[in-house]
């Protein structure tokens, strides 16, 4: 999609860490975008049963009632169904498959993990690009090798499409990621508790 941006800020709810938490995703999602996140991810590991649809179908809603861009993760099926946008993974369809699914204007997220990952994504239909873990991550049961700032900094200039940083990064770090290169920065576990406040900081120190 030509002319794409990332917003800075770029909240991931995870199911389960909303869970260990003891928070339902909607109202999760409610915190999230009333704080104000122009993005929000739905990143569902588990089995994709009718109340998770439902309640992604529910947070589509308050997603287009915030302005806010809704990504689901990895079911390009299932962004097509609550007109979202869709995030796929490097085990996950190709963004030139997903494109017969998805059609031109639904936007396409993909994942890359290192150089050579990031180099054949160039070759993808995808609207934007996330590159990691930068830092150590406890938010993925098997992380690839830390990326680094050296080779952020060094591998923005493979791709001209907006690119967002995810894994392990604080409020203390953020804008060093951004320095980097990054346009945005991904976060998943620094959401929780409190998810209102902490959005507010996090927009706070990527503004």
């Amino acid at each position: 999609m030509a002319g794409f941006t990332l917003p800075r800020f770029y909240p991931i709810l995870d199911t389960e860490v909303a869970a260990r938490f003891e928070v339902e995703p909607v109202t999760a999602a409610a915190e999230i975008l009333d704080a104000g996140a122009k993005i929000l991810q739905f990143r569902h590991k588990g089995f994709f049963s009718r109340e998770a649809v439902e309640d992604i179908e529910r947070i589509a809603v308050l997603c287009r009632d915030a302005g806010a861009l809704f990504v689901v993760n990895d079911r390009v099926d299932v962004a097509r169904v609550a007109g979202a946008a869709v995030h796929l993974g490097q085990e996950d369809l190709t963004p030139t498959l997903a494109r017969r699914v998805a059609g031109d204007e639904m936007v396409i997220g993909y994942s890359t993990h290192n150089e050579a990952q990031l180099r054949a994504a160039a070759g993808e239909p995808a609207d934007y690009v996330a590159l990691g873990p930068i830092f150590e991550t406890v938010s993925k049961r098997n992380p690839d090798p830390v990326v680094g700032l050296e080779r952020l900094r060094l591998w923005r200039s493979l791709t001209p499409r907006p690119l967002v940083a995810i894994g392990g990064i604080t409020r203390a770090n953020a804008s060093r990621v951004l320095e980097a290169g990054a346009d945005s920065v991904a976060v998943i576990g620094d959401l929780f508790p409190g998810a209102g406040a902490r959005v507010r900081e996090w927009i706070a120190v990527t503004d």
